[in-house]
């Protein structure tokens, strides 16, 4: 009789569709782990292109990793719900097929488990900005400070400055404890833009224990030719909202809900809807100047702006800042023009707007 197979430490889910350029080196980052103790789930999003092909031939050589295919192409919550049901590890990571990792993230991440066994573990990362020409142009570090949790109290405090920092939002800069996520039945909702927020407010509304590591070891590719967040989705305003409502609501329920807290969710706030304001300049949106002029005024107008534009405060950014002072005048017609600038600078300067946009 054949022996059961360990269970393995660290289960690494990975989404594959059209990343036949990429999904190579991102499996060549988990071969060479100082950690060994895992096993690399990818899931083959009916991708039309070699992805499937590549991930396979690695698999023949190394039996920690093994190829799904799912028989439509279902988009990447899909495959990730997929990957949750097959794992077998303690903790699950969902990793992007066209990222990678420095060598030692398994390591460091077991390592603070060794120290304060946690629901979750969460690590910083690089973005690395590229043109449309595929040429490197520049890099941001993310590095959170070293932090270990076992009460709610003090991790529900610390989870806005995440937010504040963008190490919120992402799932792929965190590790899961599988057995807890199976408890909560929890899944990924098929949605645009706000898939992983949704998930990681759920996951975290109730857990007890956290790790922070001081470290950057996870490489986040952001491409100006085919990124998702450089496509034009009609609902990025309605979907941002809602993310912002959904951790203002999470901050109500642990009854936390600070001034500080609504500064820095209404700071986050204006940087989405200054955004929202420039693709409502695209062409694709349909909107003239009438139209997203009466879009301004009933979105100053909602509950949500009320409640939290007050309290904005930009941390470090001069053109968040201006943009807030505009925002808190209620100053529609000002607003558009901020809005018509921004996409100009956009169409024009992206890698200018990319700096600007991330407060840099």
């Amino acid at each position: 009789m054949e022996s059961q197979k360990k269970q393995p430490f660290f289960s690494i889910v990975m989404p594959a569709y059209k990343v036949e350029k990429y999904i190579g080196k991102a499996i060549k980052s988990i071969l060479r782990q100082t950690f060994p103790d895992w096993e690399l789930i990818v899931v083959d999003d009916c991708s039309p292109d070699r992805s499937r092909e590549i991930a396979a031939a690695y698999a023949k050589e190394d039996d920690r990793i093994c190829v799904l295919c799912q028989e439509e192409n279902r988009g990447v919550s899909a495959a990730r719900n997929l990957g949750i049901e097959k794992a077998c590890g303690k903790y699950i990571w969902f990793m992007d097929s066209d990222d990678h990792a420095d060598s030692d993230l398994l390591e460091a991440a077991y390592e603070s488990l060794k120290r304060n066994p946690a629901r979750l573990v969460v690590f910083g990362l690089q973005e690395e900005y590229y043109g449309r020409d595929g040429t490197f142009r520049y890099r941001h570090e993310i590095l959170p400070k070293e932090r270990y949790y076992s009460d709610k109290e003090s991790l529900r405090k610390e989870i806005i400055y995440l937010e504040q920092s963008t190490l919120y939002g992402y799932v792929w800069n965190k590790m899961y404890e599988l057995d807890y996520l199976r408890a909560l039945n929890l899944k990924y909702e098929d949605v645009k833009l706000i898939e992983d927020i949704l998930f990681n407010v759920k996951y975290c509304m109730d857990i007890d224990s956290m790790n922070i590591l001081a470290a950057a070891p996870y490489h986040y590719q952001k491409r100006l030719d085919d990124s998702l967040t450089n496509e034009f989705v009609p609902d990025y305003y309605r979907l941002h909202r809602k993310r912002i409502q959904m951790i203002y609501k999470q901050y109500r329920y642990w009854n936390l809900c600070t001034d500080e807290v609504r500064q820095i969710l209404g700071s986050l706030y204006g940087r989405y809807l200054l955004s929202a304001l420039q693709r409502n300049c695209d062409p694709r949106s349909h909107m003239n100047c009438f139209v997203r002029y009466q879009w301004c005024r009933r979105v100053v107008r909602q509950p949500l702006y009320e409640e939290l534009i007050p309290y904005a405060k930009s941390k470090d950014s001069k053109t968040l800042a201006a943009a807030l002072r505009v925002f808190k005048s209620r100053n529609v017609p000002i607003c558009i023009l901020m809005g018509r600038i921004v996409y100009i600078c956009k169409e024009k300067l992206p890698t200018v707007y990319s700096k600007i946009k991330s407060g840099r």
